[in-house]
């Protein structure tokens, strides 16, 4: 192993920590209805546990509304159910082929649980980008001990992968504070 794979290795990961991030806190829902919100419920498709998108098409009817429209009629019911039962707290409603999920609107102490929820997301993944700066310079520190690399070049790489964990912490600030502004939107 060299310093660029390493470097390169320590960058990648830290690009999968900051990935990992977006992710988890796209399912914390703001009071804005977006169809990415109902991408973990999973619907009983003939006795299969089946992710919602591939038996229907989701849709926006407006900004507080997601519309579900299934692909075949009778599977209203257990979508409507499946949605129902997930742990994100909507209350679904079918007229007609079409199963209606209304955002309700957040109230001020569940907009606080949620800014607690994103701030320990947000922790973890900084946590992760520091674990993963450690790995890197034990990395180089072992390159050092088998003469492999000279102490510069090793001083040089450890700043450089500071650099790294510094910018990859820093986005990760600024996706907290977008999404601690998003939920206090009202």
């Amino acid at each position: 192993m060299d310093i660029a794979s390493i470097k390169k290795t320590a960058e990648q990961k830290m690009q999968k920590s900051l990935e990992a991030l977006k992710a988890d806190l796209s399912k914390v829902r703001t009071g804005r209805a977006h169809t990415g919100l109902l991408d973990h419920v999973l619907v009983d498709y003939y006795g299969t546990p089946t992710p919602l998108n591939q038996v229907a098409n989701l849709t926006l009817i407006d900004a507080r509304t997601i519309g579900v429209a299934p692909w075949e009629k009778k599977m209203a019911p257990m979508i409507e159910k499946a949605i129902r039962d997930s742990d994100l707290g909507l209350n679904p409603a079918t007229q007609g082929d079409l199963v209606r999920v209304p955002m309700p609107a957040l109230t001020e102490e569940r907009r606080k649980e949620l800014i607690k929820v994103v701030r320990h997301e947000a922790e973890n993944a900084r946590v992760a980008v520091r674990n993963l700066r450690r790995d890197g310079i034990h990395h180089l520190k072992e390159l050092l001990k088998a003469k492999t690399i000279s102490e510069d070049n090793e001083r040089r790489a450890q700043d450089e992968i500071q650099k790294l964990t510094d910018r990859y912490i820093a986005e990760v600030d600024k996706i907290l504070q977008q999404k601690e502004a998003d939920l206090m939107a009202v």
